[in-house]
């Protein structure tokens, strides 16, 4: 037999079986302990359309985060010239989210370098003099601008997000749609004002510090002492790190600083024998307020708590100034990297508003799925039955092909973690004829060959090289179709067109590839004296 039958014949049961453990997470029931540690975990995600919920979406309003930026940079700017002992005489922020900013002309080039150096961000618009005062106009550089819009969209997105996650929402789907709009879908949530309560309410970062003078234990059983309270965190437990155990800390009630003095915190890599830790960076005010803090408390534990939940409690080794402070801990990238995000995302910089919303219910859920089910199988049974009818053996073939097609077109589902739709579940019906009509190109071809009086294997050969380039060309032109619908539609339209643009790479490899496998080989095999179309 030819070794290129036998390396095709093994690609594809390697496909076949990859195929099998994607899509095993999505028909079981419950999968073993040991298999998300080893093997593909994810399934296919159902839309709000098949398993009920909420829809929401959410337009940041990035233009409130510029105007709280600039309003945090001219009371710095104001701080820096009572400093250098340059008191303005006028300084405000106008309309275009411009600061003015007026001081005595003797001090004018003094000022100039000043903001130069302090504030790096800023852009100097225009300076005049006259009548004894020189007068600036400063603006955010572009750049700037352009970064805090990004970060106020992406940071109230892992926000949001975290909040979903902690209340249990099975699947949610929370991704960003166009400039500064966040799509929230929440399966099998009814109530759409629960839903806008998890959302709306404003996440809150705060750093306090451990009571380490009673015991944790005792304030759980007995209720903690005054001026203290008790709050959770959690931890990863056993090898695979899926599970959590719950720890709880005793914490002193006030709040000595809050994630409004956090300008960003990034993870730094592995130093030395010590894992990853985060770094966290501090405006002007908040780097003068932490220096305080940990010079008064060197030696005790500070909890960094959101949303009332502790995700680390680490120990003030020394007083730290500068700016900058480091978290260190038994972190590895993953965990260092979900702390950073916390700490970026522990406040909204920007308000949001539901500018559209919807609710499915369960039962319609349901009914779109048996529909749905229904018309797949209605669908592809007539279109099983005629191949075989039509075309014998050669149909029984092609069926086949349909089978893996959809088989490979879920795992390709599942392993992206894609959201089935019912207009998804409409563009895997179009797969199925699209397949089939790629079959009835080849077969045609072959059954013209053989009323020809060419061999079997001529006939096979001759069929594929002449319908291929007919096969591609309908293909490739309804593939560009669904990227432009992927591209510019919303919602359902997308996921009807990433089913189809799935769909039409696997039908190709399938009906050209796979079927061509089995005729190759019945041909290497010395097997195909006649063919059955």
């Amino acid at each position: 037999m030819q070794q290129g039958v036998i390396a095709r014949l093994v690609i594809f049961a390697v496909s076949t079986l990859a195929a099998a453990f994607y899509l095993f997470p999505t028909f079981a029931g419950g999968l073993p302990s040991w298999w998300s540690g080893v093997l593909p975990a994810e399934r296919i995600h159902l839309g709000l359309d098949l398993q009920g919920g909420s829809h929401l979406i959410l337009e940041v309003k990035v233009e409130k985060a510029l105007e709280n930026s600039v309003e945090r940079i001219q009371e710095e700017i104001r701080r820096m010239l009572k400093e250098k002992a340059v008191p303005p005489s006028d300084l405000e922020r106008n309309q275009a989210n411009q600061i003015r900013l007026k001081v005595p002309a003797a001090n004018g080039d003094r000022v100039r370098d000043l903001l130069k150096g302090e504030f790096p961000n800023l852009v100097l618009v225009s300076s005049r003099t006259e009548s004894g005062a020189t007068e600036f106009l400063l603006a955010l550089h572009e750049r700037e601008m352009r970064s805090l819009r990004e970060d106020t969209v992406d940071q109230s997105l892992e926000t949001i997000r975290n909040r979903i996650d902690q209340f249990g929402v099975s699947e949610p789907i929370i991704q960003r749609r166009g400039q500064q709009d966040i799509l929230v879908q929440l399966p099998g949530i009814q109530d759409p004002e629960r839903a806008k309560e998890i959302i709306g309410k404003t996440a809150l970062l705060e750093f306090k510090l451990l009571d380490e003078r009673h015991s944790v234990e005792e304030a759980v059983k007995n209720g903690p002492p005054p001026g203290t309270q008790v709050l959770h965190g959690y931890a990863a437990k056993g090898e695979g790190g899926v599970a959590t155990e719950k720890i709880p800390y005793l914490l002193e009630a006030r709040t000595l600083m809050t994630g409004e003095t956090i300008t960003d915190a990034r993870v730094r890599p592995a130093s030395n024998l010590e894992g990853p830790y985060v770094e966290l960076i501090l405006n002007s005010a908040g780097a003068r307020l932490f220096e305080r803090i940990t010079a008064d408390n060197v030696k005790r534990r500070l909890a960094i708590v959101l949303d009332n939940r502790v995700y680390s409690a680490p120990v003030i080794q020394e007083r730290i100034g500068g700016g900058r402070a480091s978290i260190t801990g038994s972190f590895d990238m993953k965990e260092a990297r979900d702390l950073a995000i916390v700490l970026r995302a522990g406040a909204l910089r920007a308000p949001v508003e539901i500018v559209e919303e919807r609710t499915v219910g369960p039962s319609l859920g349901r009914d779109s799925i048996r529909q749905g089910i229904l018309s797949f199988m209605v669908g592809g049974s007539l279109v099983i039955l005629f191949m075989i009818a039509y075309y014998r053996g050669a149909g029984l073939v092609a069926d086949v092909a349909l089978v893996f097609n959809v088989l490979f077109l879920l795992a390709i589902l599942a392993g992206f973690q894609a959201v089935l739709t019912l207009p998804g579940i409409a563009g895997i019906v179009l797969t199925v004829g699209m397949a089939v009509d790629a079959n009835v190109l080849v077969n045609e071809r072959i059954r013209e060959e053989v009323r020809n009086g060419k061999s079997p294997r001529a006939a096979v050969e001759a069929g594929y090289e002449r319908a291929l380039p007919a096969i591609l060309d309908s293909n490739i032109t309804t593939f560009l179709s669904g990227v432009i619908l992927f591209q510019f539609g919303t919602g359902p339209i997308k996921g009807f067109a990433v089913t189809l643009c799935v769909g039409i790479l696997t039908t190709v490899v399938t009906a050209v590839y796979l079927t061509r496998i089995y005729y190759d080989y019945r041909m290497a095999a010395r097997k195909l004296a006649r063919i059955s179309i």
